[in-house]
């Protein structure tokens, strides 16, 4: 991608030509005529698992020994060499088993950001079409659950108009997302960009001022033709139109804490707030920030042809239960029994985890999991479709071991021939309506003492078509009632009577 980029720079920035450029880069005509036409720069889907680096687990503890390394002598400092030596000595119970090159180029690229010094300046004159962008972090409840999320700004500092997109994170899918749904109501990519040297974006600071960024950025970098700018290490508040935006927009929009049905909703919503925003006038100016803001949208780019993929792809293999573990091991997802022990591919953007089969076609999907703690989504219905077909797998399937223990003890109360059924009904009311409301209806026939599918049915039906209507009834031991008798000569003269 460093290549890629000196040679669109060097055509659609410097002027030269492609020969030119073909003589100076090394490379045939026809590569720097490719480069410079391409207009899709999503990243291509890789089937392949991606391999970890051996020398992943250990990372921390080098950064741990450059970082002390900083208050030393520095003849008395770590080199690349002595790091191997004692993490081969120290850790080797730990599995340690990385080589010599592995650790010296980790640590020669850690200590240049440790180490790093930076004079690059930014200009004092805010050009129209240019934008600042960085993230706030503020609380939200989106569906009767809190969560501490984060939110995207990005402003145009000539007119001072900004925009905002609401997340539970602060990661990659998130920034491209979020820089996605604003280019796309404003209609055009702004030419420059200020940011942050978020670990998300930059992989490492160069001497001079430049930038080593990740891949999955520069891709998006060039597929929508800005120019990334960033602040000095340490810095931020050289971006002082979006800090300060930042703050404006938490106070206006962001006060009382917002409720909603789905953040990708509301984030339509904030978009429109911000365009009602814009009617103010402007601090400096007699006009207001909407009409200044025409000639900032009048020097955008325009926005590529070829949507942009903001999402990551992953190949991973799905476990004895047919879930699937996301980072590290923290957040799982189910695909279904089929899946059990297969490769499946992810696709994870900022707002879902899709899990797909080897032809790239949905299995199933998922709410994106965030925080910290150990979390899993179950989707219920692939399992209770795949178990009504084979339902004397049931209890000795990983399904069962993940089934709250009311479904279990239900099931258990059906006769060996009837749990197909069962489970197919199940997989029939979760459809209806949902898993959590099919158990809840599981629970009140235990309750009742009722085990067929019946009174299941009657009881889900009360609990979601008529809650807050019927009144909820316990169950009694007996009901007591008047004795009715019967009497035969009587019943004769009324049908006599009738007769008549």
């Amino acid at each position: 991608m460093a290549t890629i980029e000196t040679i669109r720079d060097a055509y659609f920035r410097k002027g030269k030509s492609i020969s030119e450029i073909a003589r100076e880069q090394k490379v045939d005509r026809k590569t720097v005529r490719k480069f410079i036409n391409q207009d899709d720069w999503n990243e291509p889907v890789r089937r392949r698992a991606p391999v970890s680096s051996k020398l992943e687990p250990f990372k921390s503890i080098i950064d741990e020994w450059l970082e002390e390394d900083k208050r030393r002598r520095r003849k008395q400092r770590h080199t690349a060499t002595r790091i191997w030596q004692r993490l081969r000595a120290e850790y080797a119970a730990e599995g340690f088993e990385a080589s010599y090159r592995t650790v010296a180029a980790y640590v020669g690229r850690r200590r240049g950001e440790i180490y790093r010094e930076n004079s690059a300046a930014l200009p004092l004159v805010h050009r129209a079409g240019e934008a600042q962008a960085d993230f706030g972090e503020a609380d939200f409840i989106e569906n009767g659950t809190r969560y501490r999320g984060a939110y995207l700004v990005v402003t145009y500092p000539a007119s001072n108009a900004g925009y905002m997109q609401l997340f539970k994170g602060q990661n990659l899918e998130c920034l491209l997302a979020g820089l996605l749904a604003i280019f796309s109501h404003t209609g055009g990519v702004p030419q420059r960009i200020w940011f942050d040297n978020a670990s998300t974006m930059v992989t490492k600071i160069l001497r001079g001022g430049g930038r080593q960024l990740t891949e999955r950025f520069q891709r998006f970098v060039e597929h929508l033709g800005f120019e990334p700018a960033f602040c000095n290490p340490a810095a931020g508040h050289e971006k002082g139109s979006v800090e300060n935006k930042v703050g404006y927009l938490r106070r206006n929009l962001l006060v009382p804490v917002p409720e909603m049905t789905t953040v990708e909703d509301y984030n339509r919503e904030l978009l429109t707030r911000c365009d009602a925003d814009h009617q103010r006038t402007h601090y400096r100016s007699e006009k207001t920030i909407a009409e200044l803001f025409t000639a900032d949208q009048a020097a955008l780019l325009p926005l590529p042809q070829i949507p942009f993929d903001s999402a990551r792809h992953e190949t991973v293999r799905a476990d004895a239960y047919g879930m699937v573990s996301l980072e590290r091991g923290l957040h799982r997802y189910s695909s279904s029994p089929r899946w059990a022990r297969e490769l499946v591919r992810v696709r994870i953007d900022a707002h879902r985890v899709t899990i797909l089969d080897e032809s790239l076609r949905e299995i199933v999907s998922h709410s994106r999991i965030y925080g910290p703690q150990k979390q899993q989504r179950v989707q219920w219905l692939p399992y209770l479709t795949q178990l009504s077909r084979r339902p004397r797998a049931l209890k000795y399937s990983g399904a069962w071991e993940m089934m709250p223990e009311p479904l279990q003890q239900w099931l258990s109360q059906q006769k060996p021939a009837s749990v197909g059924g069962a489970l197919k009904l199940l997989a029939e009311l979760t459809e209806r309506s949902s898993f959590d409301a099919a158990c809840a209806a599981v629970s009140a026939a235990l309750s009742h003492g009722a085990a067929d599918g019946d009174s299941l049915v009657a009881l889900h039906d009360r609990l979601i078509r008529y809650s807050g209507i019927m009144p909820h009834v316990e169950p009694t031991a007996s009901i007591d009632a008047p004795a009715v008798r019967f009497e035969p000569a009587r019943y004769d003269a009324m049908l006599a009577g009738g007769r008549s």
